[in-house]
């Protein structure tokens, strides 16, 4: 009996087994069941532990701040090469900065320590220091929360938000480190919602360095989209890589543009119909006289420009030949008179009155006053010996003279050199704002100081002349000024020397020497040459079929008029030609 109860407790045992299992499977595929989907729902956390770097960049080496005051600046969501300064937590550019984001119409003198921005109408100034807070316009002094210009090392740095004033951008600011996310377009950017905690990397792998941590709803605006990856900008300034499954996409989100900056307003003087202006070189008051001779065969011409005003010290003194007799002759024939200040007749440093405040002001002052006493209808700058070193000088010049002669209904001309890269610091661009013509010069392609032979005014030279400066000028304030002139070259023993004659002197010196003469294609200019007792001579020819090619071309570019240089150079004949050109 024994064997047989064992046997009975077995089966008991195994069955109590069995049914403990069959109790204990549900409860085992439930726990499996979880843990699979705790595994499936933290997978990316794991392996983003395992295989995603933790490492962190070097935010200051990222944003590449080397002084403890410098910014970083992003503009138009790209990170730039150029660094703010903070100073007591207000940001502060440098000008090339300015110039090259902002605006270029600022004007530093730092001997006398000042910031001018002029309009059209006035001029605001600051004075350079951490010591001034405030501007005047108008002779008005206004407050300001910090100073708008400071010296940091040896350069002038202007306050982000006075440049505000004249320049219209969005800027927001950040600390530790310092950057700044800076507009000056506004259009829509796309949006994007981080789904989950990430991180946000230095570039598109999982091995790049991490630059911030992003948060669940935090929005970035997606810059570029890759396969895997999408470069993002956050809302405070860093521009980075976000994987693509950590991102929702979202709107287009309008930026809202900033427009409120100072308005210019410039209002030129111009004429209804084209300009025909002819130099009229004076040297002494008694010179007033030839007006009635070099005037009884003119045809077409509507302005006169007499060399009145010569700028004889550096003080800025001006010689003044001015004649009331000959501005009411010209008004009785409807000619308009402009008169010239130039500053080539004597040695003087133009520079060094450009570049002083009160010399500038007190060289306006009595072009003005002269203007009103012998009722001028025009005034014509040409300074031809300004150094680069002075351009920024010049053009402030320019600015203030055109706030009087707009003020007093006086027509503001500049004479230019044809653009070269060695006189872009004339500032084209500003000139025609502030100048209600602008005068190229567009001879002396070879003058008399030239080591080479060579046409005064090449069809080449002139088209280059009135092309380049159209832009940067209007094509409606353009006066294209042709030489009355040539040059007779001679060459002598290797040494080159010219010598300049009128039309009919150098066509009576051709046929006096029976120089053969021909049409040349390429200048468009009849060329001559010829060899005497060991001296070439050589010519390049200006009469009324090269003026007309030359006109030709200024017709079809739609310039404002045309300016010869000089009355007394011509024959009678070329009036007929230019006449033709001013009337179509």
């Amino acid at each position: 009996m024994e064997p047989k109860r064992e046997d009975k407790r077995k089966r008991k045992r195994k069955k109590q087994r069995q049914a403990m299992l069959a109790k204990a499977i549900p409860v085992v595929i439930a726990i499996v069941l979880i843990i699979a989907i705790v595994g499936i729902f933290y997978a990316d956390d794991l392996i983003e532990s395992v295989y995603y770097t933790s490492e962190r960049a070097d935010l200051y080496q990222y944003f590449e701040l080397v002084e403890s005051d410098d910014v970083a600046m992003m503009v138009q969501d790209a990170h730039v090469d150029e660094k703010a300064k903070v100073v007591d937590g207000n940001c502060y550019f440098n000008m090339e900065t300015i110039e090259k984001y902002f605006t270029d119409r600022f004007y530093i003198n730092i001997e006398e320590g000042i910031v001018l921005y002029t309009t059209e109408k006035d001029i605001y100034k600051t004075y350079i220091g951490s010591e001034y807070s405030s501007y005047s316009l108008s002779g008005v002094e206004n407050t300001l929360s910090h100073p708008a210009a400071v010296i940091i090392g040896e350069e002038v740095y202007l306050s982000a938000d006075y440049v505000k004033m004249f320049a219209n951008f969005s800027y927001e600011y950040f600390a530790e480190p310092n950057r700044m996310l800076i507009y000056t377009v506004w259009g829509s950017r796309q949006s994007a919602t981080i789904e989950k905690d990430t991180k946000l990397r230095y570039q598109g792998g999982v091995k790049s360095p991490i630059l911030k941590d992003m948060t669940e709803g935090d929005t970035v605006f997606v810059l570029e989209e890759m396969e895997k990856w999408s470069k993002v900008i956050t809302e405070d300034g860093y521009i980075g890589y976000v994987e693509n499954k950590r991102l929702e996409s979202g709107d287009m989100i309008a930026q809202t543009p900033v427009n409120d900056a100072v308005v210019l307003n410039y209002q030129s003087i111009s004429r209804e119909y084209k300009i025909n202006m002819a130099f009229h070189q004076i040297f002494n008051q008694s010179a007033n006289s030839t007006y009635d001779a070099y005037m009884a065969d003119v045809k077409g011409v509507n302005v006169i420009a007499p060399t009145w005003f010569r700028i004889k010290d550096n003080e800025g003194t001006i010689e003044n030949i001015a004649s009331s007799e000959y501005v009411i002759k010209a008004h009785n024939k409807d000619i308009e008179v402009w008169a010239v200040v130039t500053d080539v007749d004597y040695e003087v440093n133009i520079g060094e009155i450009l570049s002083s405040s009160e010399k500038r002001a007190a060289l306006i002052g009595n072009l003005i006053s002269y203007a009103q006493q012998y009722s001028l209808d025009g005034l014509n700058i040409d300074f031809e010996t300004v150094g680069a070193e002075y351009g920024d000088d010049f053009v402030q010049f320019l600015r203030e003279l055109s706030i009087q002669t707009h003020a007093n209904n006086i027509v503001l001309s500049v004479d230019n050199y044809a653009p070269t890269a060695s006189t872009m610091y004339y500032n084209r661009t500003e000139q025609g704002l502030v100048a209600d013509y602008v005068v190229v010069m567009g001879y002396d392609e070879h003058w008399g100081g030239s080591q080479t032979a060579g046409s005064v005014a090449s069809i080449n030279f002139v088209e280059e002349g009135i092309r380049k400066t159209m832009d940067e000028v209007p094509a409606e304030k353009i006066i294209n000024a042709i030489p009355f002139y040539t040059r007779l070259w001679k060459t002598e023993a290797g040494t080159v020397s010219s010598e300049a004659m009128g039309m009919d002197t150098a066509e009576e010196w051709i046929e006096r020497n029976g120089m053969e003469i021909y049409w040349d294609n390429e200048t468009c200019q009849y060329y001559g040459e010829i060899q005497i007792d060991n001296v070439l001579y050589q010519i390049w020819l200006e009469e009324e079929e090269s003026i007309q090619v030359k006109l030709n071309v200024m017709d079809a570019n739609g310039i404002a008029g045309v300016a010869e240089w000089k009355l007394g150079f011509e024959r009678d004949s070329i009036w007929d030609t230019i006449e033709t050109y001013t009337n179509s």
